[in-house]
């Protein structure tokens, strides 16, 4: 499988494609009001026609190169690109600010390389294992695993809970309209044909992610055409010596670790691993005063971990379904597309993918140290683009994508539809990343719920006399009395303030 995977990978055109994804990416990345979601969203209907490997190598390129593109604007405007490059400005700024914005590129493109390989030894290394367990599954099991994958909603619902889980119901509603899994029922469409499918994931995708911030960024007018001081930097290699590179190794380990265990965790990102990593060295360093003033730390425990959370992320993804990120969820969609089922059987059934899987992360992540150190002179030019013009051009993908998903206008009006529905979610402040969790994994809870049901003839003691089925619920509801009891705190103390 091994062998059949490199065959795969290694043609000229799947090269091609991973590099146009990693340039597509870091640009994405590196302009501020895009991201590596959007990139991968507006992709997504362009692998339709690609072999499984070609496809998911475009996604994979796009998914490494935007986070790592994040870093451009987060050192020389001041502006994380991306939610991951948080921490990256908080010493990023300060060192281009004194000068030394070429150091702090150098170091952010080379540890986001280092982040990211290590990440991948990771899911290699861990995957095989965990689905050997995984693989004892039956649908009792899955249903637990997918009512405890549904608990992330929780984690991602921000500072409203119950915002957080009207959106992941709402989701799940959306997930029911069309045929009914296993008996092909009709429900929820009205009389209306083109709902008998139910909605395409893609069209939801691209609406309530790309078409909703490109409607937001219309309402704020006003920063259409805000210009930016872009800092000068003069890039020698990469910045870091050999000496230099020794001194920071606890750091990049450490940072590495957090960064692959905050993947692993479902529901939390590489915003939370960037800044998790930068406290964290912080905490170990001899002269913590110096953090905020422009030292090359930060930005090495920054960029290192934010890029170890892909891998991290891919490993629950791959060997159990469960989206663990918005972009996770993406491409768990485009796996399903492609016919790879993620879970225990997918190295027996589908073992050639996940090793292409394997090795397009691999040459993605050699080819964004290349590229992006390489072309950085050109990537900081596409700073320069006004939002006015670059936009529509996006909302235009945005349309195109969608049509070409299944040739039909009625997705077009979908994602119009969609992208409303985020807008209104934007103005009440629920989050959208759970009503994208609660439609992916509604239907798996469904259908295996029901295929439980009908295998131990209606008897739900079934789901808690199976050891693993019993510890998946088990840990879902510790997880969720855990979140409810946060979610307490933190109104309390916004009470007291």
């Amino acid at each position: 499988m091994l062998l059949e995977a490199c065959m795969q990978v290694f043609t000229p055109t799947c090269l091609g494609l991973i590099v146009l994804g990693v340039v597509v990416g870091i640009i994405f990345g590196a302009i501020p009001g895009l991201s590596a979601t959007m990139a991968v969203v507006l992709f997504l209907p362009m692998s339709f026609g690609m072999s499984p490997t070609n496809g998911l190598s475009l996604l994979i390129g796009l998914y490494l190169g935007g986070i790592s593109g994040g870093l451009i604007s987060a050192i020389l405007l001041k502006i994380p690109g991306t939610p991951s490059s948080i921490a990256t400005v908080f010493d990023g700024a300060p060192m281009a600010e004194h000068g030394e914005a070429g150091k702090a590129l150098g170091a952010g493109i080379l540890y986001s390389f280092i982040g990211g390989l290590i990440s991948i030894f990771a899911l290699i290394f861990i995957s095989p294992y965990l689905a050997a367990v995984t693989i004892k599954f039956t649908p009792v099991e899955y249903f637990s695993v997918a009512l405890f994958s549904l608990t992330i909603i929780a984690s991602l619902s921000g500072t409203s809970l119950l915002k957080g889980l009207l959106a992941g119901v709402f989701g799940i509603a959306i997930s029911m309209v069309g045929m009914a899994p296993i008996d092909s029922v009709e429900r929820f469409t009205f009389d209306n044909f083109q709902l008998m499918s139910g909605f395409d994931i893609v069209v939801i995708l691209i609406g309530v992610f790309a078409v909703t911030d490109i409607i937001m960024s219309g309402f704020g007018r006003q920063h259409l055409d805000d210009n930016y001081e872009k800092a000068k930097y003069n890039l020698n290699g990469y910045g870091i010596t050999m000496k230099e590179f020794k001194e920071q190794f606890g750091n990049m380990i450490r940072s590495a670790l957090i960064g692959v265990g905050i993947g692993i965790l479902p529901g939390i990102g590489g915003n939370v691993a960037g800044l998790l990593s930068y406290t964290a060295t912080k905490n170990a360093s001899k002269h913590p005063e110096k953090f905020g003033t422009g030292i090359v730390d930060g930005i090495i425990a920054s960029e290192t971990s934010n890029n170890a959370v892909i891998g991290g992320s891919l490993i629950p993804l791959i060997t159990m379904g469960i989206p663990g990120n918005t972009v996770a969820a993406i491409l768990l969609g485009g796996l399903t597309i492609h016919g790879i089922t993620p879970g225990p059987l997918v190295f027996q059934k589908s073992g050639v993918y996940v090793y292409a899987i394997f090795l397009a992360l691999l040459v993605a992540n050699v080819v964004m140290l290349v590229v992006e150190r390489g072309a950085l002179k050109w990537f900081v030019k596409l700073l320069d683009i006004p939002k006015h013009i670059l936009l529509p051009i996006v909302m235009a993908c945005c349309v195109v994508g969608a049509y070409a998903s299944n040739s039909r206008m009625f997705d077009v009006w979908c994602v119009v539809l969609f992208g409303l529905l985020g807008l209104l979610f934007k103005k009440l402040s629920i989050p959208t990343t759970p009503l994208i969790i609660g439609f992916i994994l509604g239907k798996m809870t469904e259908e295996n719920l029901r295929r439980a049901l009908q295998a131990s003839n209606g008897d739900i003691s079934v789901f808690f006399t199976r050891p693993i089925s019993l510890a998946f619920l088990v840990v879902a509801f510790v997880f969720v009395i855990y979140t409810l009891r946060k979610s307490a705190q933190a109104a309390k103390l916004k009470e007291s303030e």
